[in-house]
């Protein structure tokens, strides 16, 4: 076995983009062998996928946008799980901005 450093655990996560201590136990898992810990935390990746598919977003907000003669407008609708989220200030900006690039292009 490797030694597990903190320089093994950057690189990995680096390299997968898992959290440090996903990354730390998928290197203690595999004893020290980077390509066998990528494998580890693909795998665990796709458990954590199928858990979160399950998840329903029934939180959101509406954009519309009208244009500028009222002739057409155009309605998005933008879903999250929580309504902290739903309320977030970065979370309305981009559903403004999504409604606005939308209309722009004609959608």
């Amino acid at each position: 076995m490797s030694a597990i450093t903190a320089q093994t655990v950057n690189d990995l996560r680096q390299r997968t983009g898992a959290g440090l201590m996903d990354c730390k136990k998928a290197l203690v898992e595999a004893n020290g062998d980077t390509e066998k810990a990528v494998e580890i935390l693909r795998i665990k990746g796709v458990a954590t996928r199928n858990k979160k598919a399950d998840r329903k977003a029934s939180e959101g907000i509406l954009a519309v946008q009208v244009s500028a003669d009222g002739r057409t407008s155009t309605l998005l609708e933008l879903n999250c799980e929580t309504d902290f989220v739903a309320k977030n200030e970065n979370f309305i900006a981009l559903a403004k901005e999504l409604v606005g690039q939308a209309a722009g292009n004609g959608v």
